[in-house]
């Protein structure tokens, strides 16, 4: 816990309403008149580190104020009944009961030994103010307790909505795409498997789309699978971004990776995030660019990851930009806090460059 320069400030008023009202008593002798008035500027200006010790706070202005007591000084033990607040409002009630009960005993004895009248409606009245601060400070420890256990429980309704929400989404592409992928593959699987039964050739893009309906039932399943139980997908990082070349090479696009640096424990956000902008990226090579060759490139740097896709398809510098897909990527990396550049190349083809950095992704 850093310095509070409130504090600070709170603490200089109070050592300087101390000592205004100690003078005003103007002690006999220089010597107690000093050792009094050094007391009372040391209890007000040790409440400054109140919150961070709270318990020696508590103790040294106890102490400074039998001491200037001792010394002659008729001063109400401001001091002391701030840092019974505090260490109230830090939870240390059994410190604070002990120490208030010493001083209880101990300033009767101060004033009879500098020779200050003690009188029992004296003593009545301070102890109802250690009452009135320690009360005070325990009350708004408990408030606070509250306040806390209030934000948990807003925070366990968020995790329990975030949940059902995720069953919901879980449900609703289960109901809307399962089926779909499902007869697409089929019918491929049928139509490859009548071709090969037929002893005809069988289209290389026919066996694309079977492969690709695969791909797309498993990662659909795996995706319920993680909606529904909260998981994880450790199966989407870059790591496995050779598999995406594997199905661009099937389609006909001739793929090539090339990996430099050290990817180390790269945080999940950012592991698939990388994964889903190659997955987009080559997904529109191989759908919209009639490109004959892709390459991907990823570059694992000590603070982000740079990635970049291009490809020699058919657009060109006035190609318009891709939709859907594009925006879905640009968010992706916005939530990271990093950039992205997909547009046309001067050259021919597309080009996709991602930079996303690793500090605070999770």
């Amino acid at each position: 816990m850093r310095f509070d320069v409130r504090d600070g400030l709170i603490a200089a008023g109070v050592a300087a309403i101390l000592l205004i009202t100690g003078l005003s008593a103007r002690p006999a002798g220089n010597g107690a008149a000093i050792a009094g008035c050094v007391l009372l500027a040391a209890g007000g200006l040790a409440l400054a580190w109140r919150r961070r010790f709270p318990v020696a706070v508590l103790i040294a202005t106890g102490l400074c104020a039998v001491g200037y007591q001792t010394a002659g000084f008729d001063v109400f033990a401001v001091a002391y009944l701030v840092a019974v607040y505090a260490a109230m409002r830090a939870g240390e009630r059994a410190a604070t009961v002990t120490t208030s009960v010493l001083m209880l005993a101990a300033l009767p004895l101060a004033a009879m030994a500098s020779g200050l009248p003690a009188t029992s409606s004296r003593g009545v009245l301070e102890l109802a103010w250690l009452i009135a601060a320690g009360a005070a400070g325990e009350a708004l420890r408990q408030a606070e307790r509250r306040a806390d256990e209030a934000e948990r429980t807003r925070e366990q309704s968020a995790l329990r909505r975030a949940g059902e929400e995720r069953l919901h989404i879980a449900r609703e592409l289960h109901d809307s795409l399962t089926h779909q992928i499902s007869v697409i593959k089929l019918q491929a699987e049928v139509a490859v498997h009548l071709a090969r039964k037929r002893g005809e050739p069988v289209p290389d893009a026919l066996v694309a789309i079977r492969d690709a309906g695969r791909e797309a039932a498993r990662e659909l399943r795996e995706t319920l699978t993680v909606l529904r139980d909260d998981g994880d997908f450790s199966r989407y990082g870059l790591e496995h971004v050779p598999g995406l070349l594997d199905g661009v090479r099937a389609a006909g696009v001739n793929a090539t990776l090339t990996t430099t640096g050290d990817p180390g424990a790269l945080p999940p956000a950012v592991d698939r995030t990388g994964y889903r902008i190659v997955q987009e990226s080559l997904t529109n090579v191989v759908r919209h660019a009639a490109a004959g060759s892709a390459t991907v490139s990823i570059d694992y740097r000590p603070g982000s990851v740079r990635i970049r896709v291009d490809d020699d398809g058919a657009a060109g510098p006035a190609s318009p930009q891709p939709g859907v897909g594009l925006l879905g990527m640009r968010e992706r990396v916005t939530a990271l806090g990093g950039t992205l550049r997909a547009e046309p190349r001067d050259e021919g083809g597309f080009t996709v460059h991602a930079e996303l950095p690793l500090a605070g992704a999770s």
